[in-house]
């Protein structure tokens, strides 16, 4: 990958480097050196976009070089949601690039040309809008280590249900992967899904609006990250699952996941929350808000 070529392409268009956050202190830091190398040529500013952690998130990725925002700071008249698709969506209100890259805090060892892989297909193709990272995801476990045993979400829920519901998106094959990268002309139009519904929600909101050409996905080779326990993939499938039905026109009950998990005194009852509570494109917020003021 050429990247004084594709500074070459640029033409003016400033690119955003977006991190969202959660709880990444032992991986935030190497995410943002991973892209550190690139600011001031390539990619024009680097944030990371906290959640809400309570750990050293915050500090750590400062010390590495980013631009830290809380998502208060980031839209401090609307009050929080908690999720990842919250601050994608108020990522838009403190980034100013015309492309943006999103990748996931807690990726370990993230391989530096990953940036300059996503972005080069939106620099060469004006027809593109959205580009999917895809790659191999090791699982540790047990018996040592799966080599393509990560992203059991993906495998065991999204893709089959793209497959039999949206059967024009059934190839792309991280649909769920958090290393993307989109124009700010399109993620202007559209809603953001709450929490984890957020990548498919980018994903069905481009197909329907822009068509299948204005889709395109790179390889990335592999990805590390930290993986959860089951019981939480199980409330990540529930929202993927609400919003997938949502994007499609499809009723949803809006019941939240019920799990029955094994404790000292017997499985307890532990229930979670779904939600269809879209935020709106970040555009017409802004407007609103002028009209308010």
């Amino acid at each position: 990958m050429n990247v004084r070529e594709l500074i070459d392409r640029k033409s003016g268009r400033r690119i955003s480097v977006v991190v969202p956050a959660l709880d990444d202190e032992d991986t935030v830091a190497g995410v943002v050196a991973s892209v550190r190398p690139l600011l001031g040529g390539l990619v024009d500013e680097l944030i990371v976009l906290d959640a809400g952690s309570a750990d050293r998130t915050i500090a750590r990725a400062r010390a590495a070089g980013a631009a830290v925002y809380t998502r208060e700071e980031a839209l401090p008249e609307v009050p929080p949601r908690p999720g990842k698709g919250e601050v994608l969506w108020r990522s838009m209100a403190v980034c100013t690039g015309d492309l943006i890259v999103f990748l996931d805090a807690d990726l370990v060892e993230p391989d530096p040309l990953f940036v300059p892989t996503l972005v080069a297909p939106l620099l060469a193709d004006p027809g593109l809008a959205l580009v999917k990272g895809f790659y191999r995801r090791p699982l540790a476990g047990g018996a040592g280590v799966d080599a393509d045993g990560g992203g059991r979400v993906t495998q065991l829920v999204a893709r089959p249900l793209l497959t039999a519901l949206a059967p024009a998106l059934a190839e792309i094959v991280q649909p769920l992967g958090g290393e993307y990268a989109a124009t700010r002309a399109f993620l202007g139009e559209i809603s953001f899904a709450s929490g984890f519904g957020a990548e498919i929600g980018i994903l069905l909101d481009c197909w329907q609006r822009r068509g299948l050409s204005a889709i395109t996905q790179v390889d990335l080779g592999v990805r590390r990250h930290r993986h959860r326990p089951t019981h939480e993939l199980a409330v990540m499938s529930r929202q993927v699952v609400a919003t997938l039905l949502d994007r499609l026109g499809i009723r949803d009950s809006g019941i939240g996941l019920v799990q029955f998990l094994p404790g000292e005194t017997g499985w307890q009852r532990t229930p979670s929350e779904v939600s269809l509570a879209d935020r709106p494109p970040i555009p017409r917020m802004a407007a609103a808000h002028r009209d308010i003021a």
